[in-house]
């Protein structure tokens, strides 16, 4: 099994256009809704994310929404502490593709750091 951890300086999880996520207010509150609109600039990708640096400028006070922690997807999207590793795996990886492409750069990096983590 893969064992998941952010890739610095990939950034897909920042593209946060909202025609793409047409579900956010079935898992977000009002307010985390209103927040996350307000954090989409005019090209898609959120208005904190440095696109020189490929890192968010806000980390470590980003918004719940932007934490891949076991409580905040439990309350979010109901998956189980257990489940968490697999479930951020997978959407690391449509995130990933969806911005970057399957046979992207990013991709590759991505992939080569969980297959590394899990000892493969």
């Amino acid at each position: 099994m893969a064992n998941w951890h952010c890739v610095k300086q990939c950034g897909a999880c920042c593209h946060l256009d909202p025609t793409e996520r047409p579900d956010l207010a079935e898992y977000l509150t009002p307010e985390e809704l209103e927040l996350y609109l307000g954090l989409v600039g005019e090209d898609g990708w959120c208005i904190n994310f440095n696109h020189l640096t490929r890192e968010c400028q806000i980390y470590s006070s980003r918004p719940r929404f932007c934490r891949v922690e076991p409580e905040v997807f439990q309350d979010l999207y109901g998956i189980e502490s257990n489940d968490l590793n697999d479930f951020a795996v997978k959407c690391c990886q449509q995130q990933i593709a969806g911005v970057y492409g399957n046979l992207s750069l990013e991709m590759q990096r991505f992939n080569r750091a969980i297959s590394i983590s899990s000892g493969k």
